[in-house]
């Protein structure tokens, strides 16, 4: 049976250490030398697999004992076994020997095992280490560009050792402990060969190694940058090994699995490092963490690195036996390139800039510091690009005089020592190809070839694809062939459809082909010329409807050649052209990113005269263009385009910055900043006294209910950016400054197995606006981070925030872990769930030493924090709060709810009336709904839930009803609102509109932030419980006394068992934030925190409406019990529907572990939602919950419940009660 077989079917067990092993031997330098190399001018005591000649009983004794211990996989001694690293020993010349013999050595052993259980076969895989050279970095901290070994040194060396391997008999070849990519691009280059020379194509398995718990290669690359990079050797299996123990590796290889299209491997160290270098963890502490791994599903191939002994891997051949392998991650949908990060062309990005300033033929700037030999100064055209927000590099070093060969290597080598150029992807642009060829030899990421074509015929065109394909890269192909250069439409896509046709059928990945219809000049006086602006487009066109996966770009500059020297001009011909291909389909181009005209800005007249040049759509087009271009050449470009200076600009400079927080305007602080630079001794004094002031009137204004937090937010956003202009003078003073005074140190957290944040991110941004210092853990953070981080940073108080009910519980265990660790800080609490009574009754009295103030919203977080941090009103505040809380324990006490005893309660359910024949589904079964478009749920949006978000009243949801374009009605409007509350509508009025056009950017951007999963099942009830096949889902039932003496259970709205009636269930999970961590973490990283909350609060109302819009599919047209509903949108919001939606969480499924059975039951995995250990959906803007078709159902209020339920609940949930508690705290009084 092939390896590949058997790894769908179990997990195999790879060997351990053998450097480890060789060491209990106690070998001296005699037994290295051997008789063979007694007189070797150099020690060769180390050289671990120079024993495969010297000592060969040993290394075949630890190969023994590792098949003994139940490895599958022993791997050959062969690590350091390449020309270049024997180098240190002086044995280049031995390699290729020591390869063979260490390969038959394993060989042998692996045989006899397999011949001792034949149904249980061994293999050898034969290892490839990384050497002790570096592809991709320079040894010279002074000459980043030199290189101890190039591409060519490493495929060679790898070549040589991976012959001797193959030769010696192995199954497989073992890159591993992949430090550097290129490194590892050189040798699968190396593997393809040999497969091709010896005709044996072994398979790959691919193991890289993180330099730190940072999740990065030495080489600078993250893992998903690393899968892309590699990802073109079609691997058998990818994996992790070495630097990290089980532990810490484990989130790495669960990321690589969900990400990698192969098989998954890990073998990692036995724990981390001792102080004097060894590894301390035992075989049974570490089977314990690999446990895990078995039990989750994540690997298919397990073993040990550093540290691992035969006893090591004994206990791992235990644990296997019965385990499921990792199943397989799909293909990537869309082109993946990377730098030493990823970047995936998904449909999110509207369009790739390409930067173009990095081109000798098109920057005489660049060229001219080739020419000099000023590399660095070239370098900084590269990251001003990057900081412009260029996505990809194109690097062209075509030019007569210069060796482009030798230019392109060299500047590719300098680029890569700088990780803020070197992470994003790199475009390698020559005519030729040798240049391309020696680009590819530098680049460890996955880069673009610009170009290939069919140029020199159909040979040269599918050599030059397959080789660009070998090292890993995309290629933009050329509408160019035999006949010369495709100027007509017709052309264009007649050599697109051909070069498409010849590489599909000859394997090419269709994500990784990008089309160069060829964008040419226009404008020029040439009649021929004048409709290449819509024949590319046209092109464009035709390729996306055609040509499936394949990418469209373009040199956009190539377009108004006919101009230039006149920038004005060729801008805006740049945008208009842009904005029509864009439309058609293209997809990224060759780009200045620092030039930026927005179409709309273009004056209507002008835009005119440039959309009848692009569009050809008048005859004098060319000449009008012309004649506006001459009209314009003199006028200076910077007086033309400044609009009238408006009032403020006239004030004060401290005024000025004041005005520009408040307002969140930051199109001048470099402006006034340089001017405060004159003005004031230091830059930290201009944070702290215009800057603070500003800040400090935010947060009055806030405060007093005159400025609202959306305004809040973008204050803060242009607060950061000050900081962020001033920073480097900062840095610069900081040997003479103490620094920014603040006005007191927060610490913030979402606490254990909770993932909302959105409350917290608020209370963080309006204190941060009050000048206090904020250190925000995060979500999901556990008690003994919150310790550790307090008595690391010594905050003034500790805030906790947390959304659903077990995290009531996780607030009262880090009180009293405060308490126990003698703090005295004041403790806020917050967040939906909490309560001031809750925070009365379960909190306080756990934490004596410091007050516990329980926080309703971000509006009174500064009034909470000034009180507790003024030493004149603290102790005051305090015994208010306290006094407070003492009385509402006491009216609490006072307080008795009468609870009917359980049985009672259940003989006395809600009756159905009237008959009621249950509808047979249309569908049954498992329904998955990918890529929901936000298009058709933007009318679904219930506005009113909304507002409430951002501290606004719903009631100004009405301005949905208003044309945002019709001033009239948009004043009478907010006439209708009272005079004070005119101001907060304005301010409503800006947010739906900002929410408007993210939401429509988001449509137009075709996100696929939106997924479902539902199921219709046949269901029954049986004593509180629905079952949905063999799966037991319990519920609550009502228990305080109603004089209707009627207590409501969901299980009460199906059929029970005894009726013998055929009933129905459905089951449901919706998210709104699969994959949006990405676009939410570039919000955040900017500074934009505006933009983040407005997105977090907008998938939230998504999850919602999605569920709202699945509903109405579900009982339209699945179920089909309602299939001649025709609701309004009004009428949905206004459940006029039959049947009930209700969700975990909400107040008729309070319990939150619900959802690990609902999601056991739907694999809502595959709609990437994940659960925390507390149940709550990752991503946050999920909902789940159950569909009942009764017309009678209806929505209800668990309340409180008596601890006899809740024990007799956990015992149907077949838990302890104990483990059940904390999520129905909210219920138990």
């Amino acid at each position: 049976m092939k390896l590949e077989e058997i790894l769908t079917h179990r997990i195999l067990i790879l060997d351990g250490a053998m450097g480890t092993m060789i060491q209990r031997y106690k070998l001296t330098e005699a037994d290295f030398r051997g008789e063979r190399f007694k007189d070797s001018p150099t020690l060769l005591k180390g050289n671990n697999d120079l024993l495969s000649l010297t000592r060969p009983d040993v290394i075949g004794q630890i190969h023994r004992e590792y098949l003994q211990a139940g490895a599958d996989i022993i791997e050959t001694n062969t690590f350091n076994a390449t020309s270049i690293s024997m180098q240190d020993y002086g044995m280049s010349h031995m390699a290729a020997e020591i390869n063979l013999a260490a390969a038959r050595l394993a060989r042998e052993a692996a045989d006899e095992f397999t011949r001792f259980t034949p149904q249980k076969p061994r293999f050898v895989a034969g290892s490839v280490g990384p050497t002790n050279k570096t592809a991709s970095m320079s040894p010279r901290v002074e000459d980043p560009m030199f290189r101890a070994a190039t591409f060519d040194d490493f495929k060679m060396a790898y070549k040589e050792q991976m012959l001797a391997l193959t030769d010696g008999g192995v199954d497989l070849l073992l890159i591993e402990t992949i430090f550097d990519t290129l490194n590892a691009k050189a040798a699968i280059f190396a593997a393809e060969e040999v497969a091709a020379e010896t005709g044996k194509a072994l398979p790959i398995i691919l193991s890289v190694t993180l330099s730190d718990k940072a999740g990065r290669t030495l080489s600078g690359q993250t893992l998903a940058a690393f899968v892309a990079s590699v990802s073109h050797a079609n691997p058998l299996a990818i994996g992790l090994n070495c630097s990290l123990g089980a532990a810490e590796l484990k989130p790495y290889v669960k990321e690589l699995g969900k990400i990698a299209p192969f098989f998954i491997s890990t073998y990692p160290n036995a724990g981390l490092p001792n102080q004097l270098g060894e590894y301390d963890e035992t075989p049974e502490k570490m089977a314990a963490q690999i446990k895990e791994f078995i039990d989750e599903g994540l690997i298919n191939i397990v073993g040990g690195c550093c540290g691992t002994t035969p006893a090591h891997i004994a206990e791992y051949a235990q644990m296997v036996e019965h385990g499921t392998p990792h199943r397989k991650s799909g293909h990537p949908a869309y082109m993946q390139l990377s730098g030493l990060e990823l970047l995936e062309v998904s449909p999110q990005i509207n369009f790739l800039n390409i930067g173009e300033r990095c081109n000798v033929a098109g920057s005489r700037r660049f060229l001219r510091l080739i020419q000099e030999k000023k590399y660095e100064e070239a370098l900084e055209i590269a990251r001003k690009q990057v900081e412009d927000g260029a996505q990809v590099l194109d690097i062209n070093m075509d030019e007569g005089l210069l060796d482009g060969v030798e230019e392109m290597t060299r500047f590719l080598n300098l680029l890569a020592s700088d990780p803020d150029v070197s992470r994003v992807p790199i475009m390698i642009d020559s005519s030729k190809w040798e240049v391309l060829e020696a680009g590819l030899k530098c680049v460890q990421g996955k880069p673009i070839v610009n170009s290939i074509s069919l140029k020199n015929g159909e040979v040269e065109f599918l050599h030059h694809a397959r080789l660009a394909q070998r090292y890993g890269a995309a290629v933009v192909v050329m509408a160019f062939d035999e006949t010369g250069q495709a100027d007509t439409y017709e052309r264009r896509i007649e050599i697109c459809e051909r070069a498409y046709g010849l590489l599909i059928r000859n394997g090419f990945d269709p994500n990784d082909i990008i089309f160069d219809p060829n964008v040419l000049a226009i404008a020029t006086g040439i009649d021929e010329h004048k409709n290449y602006g819509v024949d590319y487009i046209q092109a464009v066109r035709w390729i996306k409807e055609h040509l499936p996966h394949a990418k469209v770009s373009g040199g956009v500059s190539n377009l108004s050649f006919s101009f230039r020297g006149n920038d004005s001009i060729r801008e805006m011909m740049h945008s208009v052209f842009l904005y029509h291909a864009i439309q058609a389909g293209m997809d990224m181009g060759i780009v200045n990113p620092a030039q930026s005209v927005i179409y709309e800005d273009i004056p209507a007249e002008v835009k005119e005269l440039v959309e009848d040049a692009v569009l050809n759509r008048r005859d004098d087009a060319t000449e009008r263009l012309m004649a506006y271009a001459e009209k314009i050449k003199n006028e200076k470009t910077p007086e033309t385009e400044q609009s009238k200076t408006q009032e403020w600009r006239t004030l004060l400079l401290d005024e000025r910055l004041s005005y520009a927080l408040v307002k969140g305007i930051g199109d001048y602080l470099e402006e006034d900043l340089a001017e405060a630079l004159q003005l004031y001794p230091r830059a930290v004094d201009i944070i702290d006294k215009p800057l603070m002031d500003g800040m400090n009137r935010v947060g009055d204004l806030f405060g007093s209910g005159k400025m609202f937090l959306p305004q809040v937010v973008k204050a803060a956003r242009t607060m950061k950016k000050a900081v962020a202009i001033l920073q480097p003078t900062i840095e610069a003073e900081k040997t003479t400054s103490g620094g920014s005074q603040k006005a007191g140190k927060i610490l913030l957290s979402t606490v254990k197995g909770d993932v909302h944040d959105i409350g917290k991110n608020i209370v963080s941004i309006v204190l941060a606006c009050n000048n206090y210092e904020i250190i925000d853990l995060g979500v999901m953070v556990p008690p003994e981070k919150i310790i550790d981080t307090v008595i690391r940073e010594k905050p003034d108080i500790v805030g906790l925030s947390g959304l659903i009910t077990p995290s009531l519980e996780e607030m009262a265990i880090v009180a009293e872990e405060m308490e126990k660790a003698g703090f005295d800080m004041p403790l806020l609490i917050g967040g939906a769930t909490t309560s001031k009574l809750h925070t009365a009754l379960k909190i306080e009295h756990r934490y004596k030493h410091g007050a516990v103030v329980y926080v309703k919203d971000a509006s009174q977080s500064p009034s909470a924090v000034a009180n507790l941090m003024s030493s004149e009103n603290k102790d005051a505040y305090v015994r208010k709060v306290r006094s407070e809380y003492a009385l509402l324990r006491e009216g609490h006490a006072m307080k008795v709810t009468e609870l009917v005893p359980l049985e009672e309660a259940r003989r006395n359910p809600f009756r159905i009336t009237g008959s009621y024949e249950p509808v047979h589904p249309r569908t049954m079964g498992r329904v998955k709904l990918e890529k929901i478009g936000i298009d058709v749920l933007i009318p679904y949006i219930d506005w009113k839930f909304f507002f409430p978000a951002w501290n606004l009243s719903a009631k100004f949801h009405t301005i949905t009803r208003i044309d945002r374009n019709n001033a009239a009605a948009y004043e009478k409007w907010k006439a209708s609102y009272r005079d004070d509350e005119q101001e907060k509508a304005v301010e409503a009025a800006k947010l739906y509109h900002d929410a408007q056009n993210m939401l429509h950017r988001f449509a137009d951007e075709r996100v696929d932030y939106v997924k479902a999963v539902f199921g219709l099942y046949e269901a029954y009830s049986e004593n509180d419980n629905i079952f949905i096949g063999e799966t037991l889902f319990p519920f609550l039932r009502q228990q305080k006394k109603t004089d209707q003496n009627q207590y409501f259970c969901l299980s009460d709205f199906v059929a029970s068992r005894e009726s013998g009636k055929r009933d129905y269930l459905g089951a449901f999970a919706v998210t709104a934030g699969d994959g949006a961590d990405e676009q939410m973490h570039r919000y955040e990283k900017e500074g934009d925190d505006y933009s983040a909350l407005l997105m977090k609060s907008l998938l939230d109302r998504l999850a919602e409406t999605a569920t709202e819009w699945v509903h109405e599919r579900v009982r339209r047209e699945y179920w089909g019990y309602a299939a001649d509903e025709k609701l309004s949108i009004a009428e949905l919001f206004a459940v006029k529907y039959q049947g009930i939606r209700p969700a975990v969480g909400y107040p008729s499924i309070p319990d939150q572990t619900t959802n690990f059975l609902l999601h056991r039951l739907l694999k809502t995995e595959e709609i990437g939602i994940s659960l925390t250990e507390n149940g709550v959906m990752y991503p946050n803007a999920s909902v789940s919950g159950f569909f009942f078709a009764h017309p009678e159902s209806k929505y209800f209020s668990i309340g409180e419940i008596s601890e006899e339920q809740m024990i007799d609940y956990a015992k149907r949930k077949n838990v302890k009660p104990e483990e059940i508690r904390k999520f129905l705290l909210a219920n138990l009084g």
